[in-house]
């Protein structure tokens, strides 16, 4: 039910992909910019439509020229050292998230680690509040089937894995 790959959040063909965005959800860099482009003019169009997000929740819109039928766009906070309720937000954006999904019927979701990029949140530490919003999600009864936490890197998708056995869950061996 929740698989950690390493791939290209922006050519999976899932009913919705998760855009670690900023507050004004017009566009930026690393994984959003990504997303942006894949998607395509309509999608910043649709964005500057919604008027922005606050920290810590998603909205969504459709996912235009992506696999992807809808693009959640979650927005997770700036690292501050632990001391500004970033962990809360975290959280917060992930279950926003999943909530979405509840509310638009999605049964296949795939996220990025949010604000783990310029964003500049510890990645093992980010890793753990997703996982952990995720699951929670699941065992609360979430008509979501799959989930993918997508990683950018090996060395991302091998701390994803390990953080994922930490919640008992099987880890697939190394390719």
């Amino acid at each position: 039910m929740v698989e950690i790959i390493k791939g290209d959040i922006t050519k999976l063909e899932v009913d919705a992909i998760v855009n670690a965005a900023n507050c004004t959800l017009l566009g930026g860099g690393g994984v959003d910019g990504a997303i942006h482009r894949a998607a395509g003019p309509r999608l910043q169009a649709a964005c500057a439509m919604l008027g922005g997000c606050v920290t810590g929740s998603a909205k969504l819109t459709q996912g235009y020229d992506l696999p992807a039928h809808y693009v959640i766009h979650a927005v997770g906070p700036v690292w501050s050292g632990g001391g500004k309720h970033e962990d809360e937000l975290l959280a917060s954006c992930y279950r926003s998230a999943m909530q979405l999904t509840e509310e638009h019927r999605i049964n296949t979701i795939a996220f990025p680690c949010i604000s783990t990029g310029i964003y500049r949140f510890p990645f093992e530490r980010a890793c753990g509040i997703a996982l952990s919003e995720i699951f929670r999600a699941l065992d609360e009864g979430s008509r979501v089937k799959q989930v993918y936490c997508v990683c950018f890197s090996d060395e991302d998708l091998e701390v994803y894995q390990k953080v994922l056995a930490t919640f008992g869950q099987p880890t697939p061996p190394p390719l």
